[in-house]
């Protein structure tokens, strides 16, 4: 289950980023600062203060992150 894609029914489904760093020391795969290092992060969103954000200020919403990945 490491895989960063999962298969679905109508095909694959990009891995989702956690809305806010955990501060492991080994960071893991949804880190949103790994993802954002890597160039993974959905378009229109970034990272601020360790916590997933959207560049136009609106709230971050698991159904609309589901949608923009």
């Amino acid at each position: 289950m490491g895989k960063s894609k999962k298969k679905t029914g109508k095909g694959t489904v990009a891995k989702l980023p956690k809305t806010k760093c955990c501060v492991s020391k080994k960071k893991c795969s949804r880190c949103p600062l790994r993802m954002l290092k890597e160039g993974t992060l959905p378009e229109g969103y970034t990272v601020k203060r360790r916590v997933l954000v959207r560049e136009d200020g609106k709230k971050v919403s698991k159904k609309k992150l589901a949608k923009a990945a």
